[in-house]
């Protein structure tokens, strides 16, 4: 397994696999499989566009096959500046259950740690979500909030809980 940085190469990879986020867990995401079907490769490619507040990074099995991901974007105004996000983070259904998104949380935040000032790291996961909850928690995540209705999709609504790790 290796874990690292996409770029703009890795495009077409990584908009397969993020379809097939928003088609698997649609809960999960803000965005929809309809929304982002329609970005075209030069748009993925600008999105994975790494720089020195903003990366996504990927999981390959041995096979070069992209199976997991999972992006980290710092905040940019000056007032927020000492805080960054995660968003994104999925690992494909057959792959679960080998420390794959361990990996890509570990990667995310050592990297992380480099950009200066940074203090936090924020994430927002479905409230119902326990795996992944355990997962952040780990690593030292804790919540600090509830966003009731936080998502609604098909009629069903989803809390997210609000969850910090501070570095």
């Amino acid at each position: 397994m290796t874990i690292r940085i996409l770029n703009e190469s890795d495009a077409q990879l990584y908009q397969e696999l993020r379809l097939s986020a928003l088609k698997i867990n649609p809960e999960a995401f803000g965005s929809t499989y309809e929304r982002e079907a329609k970005f075209t490769l030069e748009t993925v490619a600008e999105r994975l566009k790494p720089n020195d507040n903003k990366f996504v990074l990927g999981a390959f099995e041995d096979r070069n096959l992209l199976v997991g991901n999972v992006t980290f974007m710092r905040e940019s105004s000056l007032k927020i500046a000492h805080k960054g996000n995660v968003f994104g983070m999925f690992v494909k259904p057959e792959m679960r259950g080998q420390g794959l998104g361990k990996l890509l949380l570990l990667e995310l935040i050592k990297k992380a740690k480099d950009c200066i000032g940074l203090e936090q790291i924020n994430l927002t996961v479905i409230s119902n979500n326990e795996p992944a909850k355990n997962l952040y928690r780990s690593f030292g995540f804790q919540i600090y909030g509830v966003e009731k209705n936080a998502l609604k999709d098909n009629g069903k609504y989803f809390d997210e809980d609000l969850m910090v790790l501070k570095i």
